[in-house]
């Protein structure tokens, strides 16, 4: 079987998995919505309307977490027999690449979901809304790639969660931090070109958390 044949049918499994198992879809759902609804009671219902840095930093830290809860699991629910029957079926590239497109996926779907929402009850002060999208974008894939890989090394350390909140941190704070800068400025309906280091800096760190993912999780793998 080849890489992609593999990819294919490990996405297909993850998704299936998940339609089974549909009350942590729910749950991911519910915790943006019950989030999206305080922020609404906190600013609106007090007659305080939310200004835009604040909407753009409490939009991304609702997804941050959500990304933490989505992701987390990915090797967690994973048991030690299972393990042992990918390793007579496919290759351990195969495994961490697919888990980090299922989760990209995943998490694009509840961005995409949490954005409208929130845009519904807290208004929408974006001006460019297709640099905002692509910041969403950026951040739904750079979430998944990083949280996916120390998911994968916090499994073989006893899914030790302290574990994943201080590798995945040196990672997961700078890209954050860009990521509200490139949507503060889709806000302001700034010129896309003053994003383009970003953008381009954030795509870098991608392919290389992806390519380290790829490299080294066949070594984290025979332990």
């Amino acid at each position: 079987m080849g890489l992609i044949q593999e990819i294919q049918s490990l996405i297909y499994k993850e998704i299936l998995l998940e339609w089974r198992q549909r009350y942590a879809l729910n749950g991911m759902l519910l915790y943006i919505v019950s989030t999206v609804l305080i922020c609404y009671m906190s600013f609106n219902l007090r007659g305080s309307a939310m200004n835009p840095p604040t909407w753009n930093t409490v939009y991304w830290i609702i997804l941050l977490f959500t990304s933490v809860n989505a992701v987390a699991k990915s090797f967690m629910q994973e048991r030690y027999g299972r393990f042992i029957y990918y390793y007579t079926l496919v290759s351990p590239q195969g495994i961490i690449l697919s888990k980090i497109v299922y989760n990209s996926l995943l998490m694009l779907l509840l961005a995409l979901v949490g954005y409208g929402f929130y845009s519904l009850m807290l208004s929408n002060p974006v001006q460019d809304h297709l640099l905002f999208l692509c910041s969403i974008l950026l951040g739904a894939i750079g979430f998944s790639t990083t949280l996916t890989m120390v998911s994968g090394i916090a499994s073989k350390a006893g899914n030790n969660s302290v574990l994943m909140a201080i590798l995945s941190f040196p990672v997961i704070i700078p890209m954050l931090l860009m990521l509200m800068k490139v949507s503060k400025n889709a806000m302001d309906g700034l010129d896309r070109a003053s994003s383009s280091d970003e953008i381009l800096t954030l795509l870098a760190i991608n392919a290389i958390v992806v390519s380290l993912s790829y490299v080294l999780f066949p070594y984290l793998w025979r332990s």
